[in-house]
C-alpha cells in the first residue's frame, strides 16, 4: 500500500504477503460508508491496473510490454487513455496544430488525434530504423528524426531533418552515434547527445542544419549528459546530467558556458521539458535505486512539474514505465497539457 499527498512522492504505508491466494484474483478499489444507514458517494480517477515485472526483466529478450499514450493536464493531473497496444511505442511529441500527436513505433512514426483514432503513418523516405529521439521545430515547419544507419558500429543511430509534412530526410551528423534531442528557437540548429574518437562518454553537442563543423558544449570526464533542449527565449540549453553523483537536472548558455544543477534531490531526474510559454519544466522521475547513468524501462516512475525559474518540483502523474516516456519535448502548444507513454504487462 503506498500513498502520498497531493504533489508528493508515494511512501509506502504497508504490506501483506498473500500464501494461499485462489486462481482468479479480483483487483481494484473497494469504498464503503463505515456506515451501514448511510449512503455515500465518491469520485475517483486516473484508475490504471498495472502489471509490473520482476527487476531483472530484459525487454529485449523476454519480449516488450503493452503501451498506453496518455495526455494529462499538468495542472489538476487528470489522464486519459488515448490509445493502447499489446506492442512496443514510445516518446509522443503534440504537433503544432494542438490536434495529433506524433510517435514512433517499429522503427516508423505515426500521427493520431489527440482524442484517440486511426493512426496515420509519416513519410520518413529511407527512414525505417527511427528510435524515440524526434521532434519538431520552433516554426512548426521541420521535424528532427534519429535513425538507425546499417552497418555502422554502436547502432549508427543519425540525426536527420526533413519536412514536418513528410519527405527524404536530410542527414545532419555524419559521425555515430547522435541522438537529436532538441531545436534552437531561430529553427536553425539542433541539439543532441553524442559519443565521439571512441569515447563511451555521452557529450552534448549542436549544429547547423545547413551542415557544417559540429560544436561540442560539454567535456565532462564522468558520469552522463542527455536530454538537451532549449528554452523558447534561446537563454539556456537544459539537460540531465550526473555530475553530482545522482542525475539531476542541469541548464547551461547556448555556448556551454555557466553551467548550473537546478534539482537537488534523491530521485534520478531526466529528460527536462520547457512549456512552450517557457513557466514550467516537466521531467521523468526515476527512482533512487537504479543505476543514475541509465533510464531502464519498466519501472515506478513519476512526472514532475516545476517553475522554470526555479522552486519546489511537484509531482503530477505516478506511473510505470521510464525508457521512452517522455524523452522528447511532448507539451501541447497552449502549455496546459502533456502526452506521454505508460506500460503494463499483458499476461
Amino acid at each position: 500500500m503506498r500513498a502520498a499527498h497531493e504533489g508528493e512522492p508515494l511512501q509506502q504505508i504497508g504490506y501483506h504477503e498473500m500464501t494461499n491466494m485462489k486462481d482468479e484474483v479480483l483487483a481494484g478499489l473497494f469504498i464503503c460508508s463505515h456506515n451501514a444507514d448511510v449512503t455515500e458517494e465518491a469520485n475517483v480517477w486516473n484508475v490504471r491496473i498495472d502489471q509490473p515485472v520482476h527487476e531483472k526483466y530484459d525487454p529485449y529478450k523476454d519480449g516488450f510490454l503493452g503501451s498506453r499514450l496518455e495526455i494529462a493536464n499538468v495542472f489538476d493531473g487528470k489522464r486519459k487513455v488515448i490509445h493502447e497496444s499489446d506492442g512496443r511505442f514510445e516518446a509522443p511529441n503534440w504537433l503544432p496544430d494542438g490536434k495529433k500527436l506524433l510517435f514512433n513505433m517499429d522503427g516508423f512514426l505515426y500521427k493520431i488525434p489527440v482524442d484517440g483514432g486511426e493512426l496515420e503513418k509519416l513519410n520518413t523516405g529511407f527512414a525505417n530504423r527511427n528510435n524515440n529521439d524526434h521532434g519538431i521545430s520552433f516554426n512548426g515547419k521541420l521535424l528532427a528524426l534519429s535513425h538507425h544507419r546499417e552497418g555502422l558500429p554502436s547502432g549508427g543511430s543519425t540525426v536527420y531533418v526533413m519536412p514536418l509534412e513528410g519527405g527524404t530526410p536530410k542527414l545532419i551528423t555524419e559521425h555515430t552515434p547522435s541522438y537529436w534531442h532538441g531545436w534552437a528557437p531561430d529553427n536553425k540548429e539542433v541539439v543532441y547527445v553524442a559519443q565521439r574518437n571512441g569515447s563511451n562518454i555521452y557529450q552534448i553537442y549542436k549544429n547547423s542544419i545547413d551542415g557544417g563543423k559540429e560544436t561540442q558544449l560539454t567535456s565532462h570526464t564522468l558520469g552522463h549528459v542527455d536530454g538537451p533542449e532549449y528554452s523558447p527565449d534561446g537563454k539556456y540549453i537544459y539537460y540531465n546530467g550526473s555530475q553530482s553523483g545522482t542525475m539531476q537536472l542541469w541548464r547551461m548558455k547556448p555556448d556551454g558556458t555557466a553551467k548550473e544543477q537546478i534539482t537537488f534531490d534523491e530521485s534520478n531526474n531526466w529528460f527536462p521539458h520547457i512549456s512552450p510559454n517557457g513557466k514550467w519544466i516537466a521531467y521523468l522521475s526515476f527512482p533512487e535505486t537504479i543505476n543514475p547513468d541509465e533510464h531502464p524501462a519498466y519501472q515506478r516512475v513519476m512526472l514532475k512539474l516545476m517553475k522554470a525559474d526555479g522552486g519546489p518540483p511537484k509531482v503530477i502523474a505516478y506511473l510505470y514505465g521510464g525508457q521512452g516516456t517522455i524523452n522528447v519535448p511532448s507539451w501541447s502548444p497552449d502549455s496546459n497539457f502533456i502526452s506521454f507513454v505508460s506500460n503494463s504487462s499483458k499476461k
